[in-house]
């Protein structure tokens, strides 16, 4: 029969119809016997999230200020779900979980500890809802005294805790460190929850529930009814999801890539649709070039000249010195032989632009530099791209024709994508212009 991981994402956990169809999944399958669960998210466009109700009451504790009244609405939120779903105090004691929350916020209690209750308490609600055991993340996601997570020593205690479960849900979002203080993972950490307990497992595969049918070949904000991604490696995977596609979080591939775990990307709402398998490889159609094309906006390029620049020993080292000297990672490197464009954030910039090209000018010396802060990156993504002629042909005939000047270009040693940069103004157009010249006839 296999084993299943399935880890369902906030807006699959907002209420009590969503929880019902969390059971119905779960239920239908009896292979999905650990269930991992983030903290209730919006139930509708004007709602907030649980968990940045939390913030907020950390927040005011910090600040001195009433926050009593904010945590009441979190212990409403959850006191109506139990009811609704049928839940008494026989099945769970709530009052004495808030009760020890709310002691915990006023004894000094950090904020990545406020910030996982959402989580603790919705994954407490869900197994008494399926009958499951709850097994807390705390103790087996493990980090240590500094922050730092622990990969063998939260494998180990997974398996050893989870391997005789016969129904287990476990909060995703955090773990814990020695003496028990809560260390959360980045926002989206419950993806990577549900990707280290099915590494631990050895799961046939881990699911992922959430509000998508799973990744479509562009953003359909921008391209009208793009056609979905069946399957996708993990390798073009991680090249969308640097370039903006956001349905799963990027931390999460790499605990099931180890071990050649399939991730199934699925829609709560719609149970019955396959969604998007991601495989270590995909047979491809020889019809199919391009898997996705992804995007976002607002970077900077920073173009150096100088002459006989590849014979300037160490002008690669003084301008990471630079970069570090900064706390600036780089985004893109382009290079040509007395040539380099520098491709930064914008945001990570911030106002330090005048400062950072003083700096390269006075320690790099450079014949010429020009900086360009609108610009937009745009990658086209296909595995079959690197055996196919032609490919950058369409591409670039494609912007040409839609009058679209190109500012950037880099394409990866392994020939699986072709990134380029323009202007701000012509992002949409230019992935609307790619979409249409390698997908529009494929329909």
């Amino acid at each position: 029969m296999g084993l299943k991981v399935a880890k369902f994402g906030g807006s699959s956990v907002a209420d009590v119809i969503q929880f019902k169809k969390v059971k119905s999944i779960v239920q239908t399958d009896p292979s999905r016997t650990v269930v991992v669960v983030s903290a209730p998210g919006k139930r509708y466009q004007t709602d907030t999230k649980l968990t940045d109700l939390l913030y907020l009451c950390q927040t005011h504790v910090e600040h001195n200020l009433p926050w009593d009244q904010l945590f009441q609405v979190v212990c409403d939120r959850f006191t109506a779900m139990a009811l609704s779903l049928g839940l008494d105090s026989s099945h769970l004691d709530l009052e004495k979980e808030f009760e020890i929350i709310k002691s915990d916020l006023n004894g000094g209690a950090g904020a990545d500890y406020i910030a996982s209750r959402g989580e603790y308490l919705n994954a407490l609600l869900m197994a008494r809802f399926l009958d499951f055991e709850f097994v807390d993340a705390a103790g087996m996601i493990l980090f240590d005294d500094r922050g730092h997570f622990l990969s063998e020593e939260t494998d180990q205690a997974l398996r050893e805790k989870l391997k005789k479960s016969k129904g287990a849900v476990v909060p995703g979002f955090y773990g814990s460190m020695p003496g028990g203080r809560i260390k959360t993972f980045s926002r989206g950490g419950s993806d990577i929850t549900g990707a280290l307990v099915a590494r631990a497992l050895h799961a046939d595969v881990y699911e992922n529930w959430t509000d998508v049918h799973g990744f479509l070949v562009a953003d359909p904000r921008i391209v009208k009814n793009p056609q979905p991604i069946d399957f996708i490696t993990y390798q073009e995977l991680r090249e969308l999801s640097y370039m903006g596609a956001s349905v799963l979080h990027e931390d999460a591939i790499f605990p099931v890539r180890e071990t050649n775990i399939p991730i199934n990307i699925r829609n709560t709402n719609d149970a019955d649709h396959p969604g998007t398998t991601i495989l270590a490889d995909v047979p491809r159609d020889p019809e199919k070039i391009v898997t996705g094309i992804a995007g976002s906006k607002d970077f900077t390029v920073i173009a150096l000249y100088k002459h006989r620049m590849n014979k300037d020993r160490g002008f690669v080292r003084r301008l990471f010195g630079i970069l570090e000297d900064y706390d600036l990672g780089f985004e893109h490197l382009p290079t040509g032989i007395d040539t380099m464009s520098l491709v930064l954030s914008n945001e990570r910039i911030g106002d330090r632009l005048p400062d950072i090209v003083t700096d390269i000018e006075k320690k790099l010396e450079p014949d010429n530099i020009e900086v360009n802060e609108d610009i937009a990156l745009i990658a086209t993504v296909g595995k079959g791209m690197s055996s196919r002629k032609g490919v950058s042909a369409t591409l670039f005939t494609a912007l040409a024709e839609a009058d679209i000047n190109i500012r950037l270009i880099d394409q990866g040693s392994s020939e699986m994508n072709i990134i380029v940069g323009v202007l701000n103004r012509d992002f949409e157009k230019a992935i609307r212009a790619i979409y249409e010249a390698f997908i529009g006839g494929r329909k």
